[in-house]
């Protein structure tokens, strides 16, 4: 069915795209974010200024249906590794798909981006849906102490996978996000939910937890674009400093935030969701970027995010591990400096002495 396959693809970008990138009217959220350097009363914003408008989406979603490498409709994860109840001594970082990934360190166990949803949409019935399973099912997680939140697009912040999540603990863990999020947090059952600026944090347990600046954007309808902060995460562990970048374009923030926080013991950078570059450089790392990224934090190892689970945007699911592997070539790298990980395997740091 040709026509309905074209109409699929259409419709498919377009419901993605419609709660990233089109232009807020929106008279929804009346926070006063006044103590906030980067909100001018209505959204929130990038320090350089970095946007989209609808005719930059409209082409984007015209010559995806030409221009999108085919996908597999679905592959196998290799069986998992086994998971610790906590790890006391060093670190583990195992890769669940996407941007979740399961933190075990000074006895915590952190989520970053908790995404186990069969679609990343606003509807059940279309947009991107994904090609392999999580590498972990949630009900072989162990408990979960903190969630971090990077910001609220659909595939990063999936409130059924977050229900689910507080539904198996008797107690919530802390979750973490940019301002504006928490109401929203809370209603899925996370009463103690905290909402950061950028350079704000909170401690939990050796653990501190410090929300700062990258270069994306936010908003999960037409009418509440930007409405919510984006942001990384530095975590001041005693077994070294962990960078989880979240969803970021390339920008000065790498390397001021290296210079403040680095060097770092892991770094956790997004890999994937780049081509065509015209559309979304501002506010997705290409491979050769996230080296960059990667040499700018100072990061002693690196491990890579965001590619392979969902088709958003051009390239093919192998193209990312590919380029990547070109760009450490590029740079004089080791392989073996930034790990790309199949869904369900884990890869250890030992503490520093």
């Amino acid at each position: 069915m040709p026509a309905a396959h074209t109409l699929y693809k259409f419709f498919g970008p377009l419901v993605l795209l419609c709660p990233l990138l089109m232009p807020s009217t929106s008279q929804a959220g009346k926070e006063d974010w006044t103590l906030s350097t980067h909100y001018d009363g209505k959204r929130f914003y990038n320090s350089d200024g970095s946007d989209k408008h609808l005719g930059d989406v409209s082409r984007f979603i015209w010559t995806s249906l030409a221009n999108e490498k085919p996908w597999p409709k679905w592959r196998e994860n290799p069986p998992a590794d086994p998971i610790a109840e906590r790890v006391t001594s060093g670190l583990r970082a195992t890769y669940i798909n996407h941007a979740t990934v399961l933190i075990q360190v000074a006895g915590l166990n952190i989520l970053t981006d908790p995404v186990w949803s069969k679609r990343v949409s606003p509807v059940a019935f279309a947009g991107p849906k994904r090609v392999r399973a999580p590498g972990i099912p949630i009900s072989d997680l162990p408990e979960i102490d903190l969630i971090l939140i990077s910001h609220n697009h659909y595939d990063h912040l999936d409130t059924q996978s977050l229900k689910a999540i507080r539904a198996r603990q008797e107690q919530a863990p802390l979750i973490i996000s940019g301002l504006g999020n928490q109401k929203l947090l809370r209603k899925l059952g996370y009463e103690t939910a905290v909402e950061l600026d950028w350079n704000e944090s909170r401690t939990l347990g050796e653990t501190t937890v410090h929300f700062v600046e990258c270069q994306h954007r936010s908003g999960r309808g037409v009418f509440d674009q930007m409405k919510t902060l984006w942001g990384s995460f530095v975590l001041e562990t005693p077994a070294g400093n962990l960078y989880f970048a979240g969803d970021t374009g390339y920008s000065p923030h790498f390397r001021e935030q290296g210079e403040r926080w680095g060097p770092f013991a892991l770094t956790l950078l997004p890999i994937g969701a780049y081509e065509p570059r015209w559309f979304m450089k501002d506010v997705h790392l290409n491979p050769q970027e996230a080296v960059q990224a990667h040499l700018d934090l100072q990061s002693q190892q690196s491990l890579g995010i965001h590619f392979g689970v969902f088709q958003l945007t051009w390239e093919a699911i192998d193209e990312p591990a590919e380029d990547l592997a070109s760009a450490l070539t590029d740079q004089g790298l080791a392989s073996e400096t930034f790990w790309v990980l199949e869904p369900g395997q884990g890869a250890s740091l030992e503490g520093r002495e």
